[in-house]
This record gives structure tokens, C-alpha cells and sequence, in this order.
């Protein structure tokens, strides 16, 4: 795994793990990060060619 690959995930998991307490139920939990890592996923092409790498 790249650098710019490993700062995205870091920063998208970061602010899911700031959240998380705030839910109450591992499945709501559950559905939250698995919508993020699905989003980061779809939008790191997208960081990557606008930053140009």
C-alpha cells in the first residue's frame, strides 16, 4: 500500500472511529463503516488524479 493510500484510509478511519460512540448499536456502527470504506473507496482514484498521483 502507497503513502497516499494509507493517509486517505487513516483519515477516513479516524473520523469514523470519532463518531462510532456516538451510535448506539453495533449494527448501525457496522452499516456507518462499511458506507465509508465503500465511499473512500470509490473516491481515492478521484483524490489520487486530483492531487496527481
Amino acid at each position: 500500500m502507497d503513502l497516499t493510500a494509507m493517509a486517505f484510509y487513516a483519515l477516513v478511519c479516524g473520523g469514523l472511529g470519532a463518531l462510532s460512540p456516538r451510535l448506539p448499536s453495533f449494527w448501525q456502527r457496522f452499516a456507518v463503516a462499511a458506507l465509508v470504506g465503500i465511499v473512500a473507496a470509490a473516491l481515492l482514484p478521484v483524490v489520487r488524479g486530483v492531487l496527481g498521483v
